[in-house]
């Protein structure tokens, strides 16, 4: 078997992975939040994180669904924080609330402005002014381990050069452990990126975020907010494919497998997905690539019998 082929049997060395759910706002919603736990919950992710809604908005939402996994499942959460409409002394009574449950994970963004995406951002009056001044007051609660984003394409307020790299190596120096990619969809974006990265001095985990497309058109219009290219090919992928759910499935689960594969091929193992509280395609792809419910010995005594 030659070495591009070599992903398809990770029996000795799957891959590990994380999830990423938001708050659910109806019931109906919140039981397709936990349909996707349950499904994807036997794969047993190092984390799985809860998003924090632009403006703050979700701030309960988000707590008390971080709340139910930690009481209904086994499963770590990691709570999304935000500097964005609330004072330090708001965030700090969260974290000190999230410490006391036993959360032990955060993941710190200063958060979207609060009038939009086009708005400029304004620090909360009395409140945490940046990410980096977030990360800081976490960690003088608690020893969070802090998860943090990163733009393998520039952030779409990114000043161009090294500044993505100074302000990252300025969240490092503030106290954080990992952090998680923008989503993309060509490796050689996530490992230039990650070159940069390592040459700049930076050597904390730096984890792909992968996310399987569902809707190429709601996705053309995240990516443009964000600042990810979407390549023409991909596009051709979905083309007439508007009212064809099932075949838009196939066609995702296929492009984010080969996406995976050929960066597992480059030596990377660790996977975060959105999987925008939908379970089947980021099964999927993790079962190809080898990451699956561990076999109990019961199990295996009576599949033998």
């Amino acid at each position: 078997m030659t070495k591009s082929m070599n992903w398809f049997d990770r029996r000795s060395a799957p891959i590990t992975a994380s999830f990423e759910f938001f708050p659910p706002k109806t019931e109906e919603m919140e039981r397709t939040l936990w349909a996707s736990i349950e499904r994807l919950a036997p794969l047993n992710p190092s984390f799985v994180s809860v998003t924090y809604g632009a403006g703050g908005s979700t701030r309960e939402r988000t707590h008390a669904t971080v709340e139910r996994i930690l009481k209904e499942t086994n499963l770590k959460p990691a709570a999304h924080l935000t500097c964005v409409n609330a004072s330090k002394r708001d965030v700090d009574e969260i974290l000190e609330d999230y410490w006391e449950m036993g959360v032990r994970r955060i993941v710190a963004l200063r958060g979207d402005p609060a009038g939009g995406l086009d708005a400029a951002f304004e620090a909360f009056p009395d409140g945490y002014h940046s990410s980096v001044d977030l990360i800081k007051g976490i960690k003088a609660i608690g020893d969070f381990e802090v998860s943090v984003s990163a733009y393998p394409e520039i952030h779409p307020e990114g000043r161009g050069g090294n500044s993505d790299l100074d302000w990252l190596k300025a969240k490092i120096d503030a106290g954080a452990d990992q952090a998680i990619t923008q989503f993309f969809f060509e490796p050689e974006i996530y490992l230039a990126f990650l070159e940069r990265v390592r040459a700049a001095g930076i050597s904390i985990p730096i984890i792909p975020g992968i996310m399987p497309v569902t809707n190429f058109n709601s996705l053309t219009k995240m990516a443009q907010a964000t600042g990810t290219r979407v390549p023409d090919w991909m596009a051709y992928r979905f083309e007439g494919l508007d009212d064809d759910v099932a075949t838009r499935k196939l066609v995702g689960a296929t492009v984010a497998t080969e996406l995976c594969a050929a960066l597992y091929d480059q030596g990377v193992e660790d996977f975060h997905f959105y999987t925008l509280n939908r379970s089947d395609l980021t099964y999927a792809i993790c079962h190809i690539l080898g990451l699956r419910p561990e076999i109990t010995e019961t199990a295996e005594v009576q599949e033998a019998s």
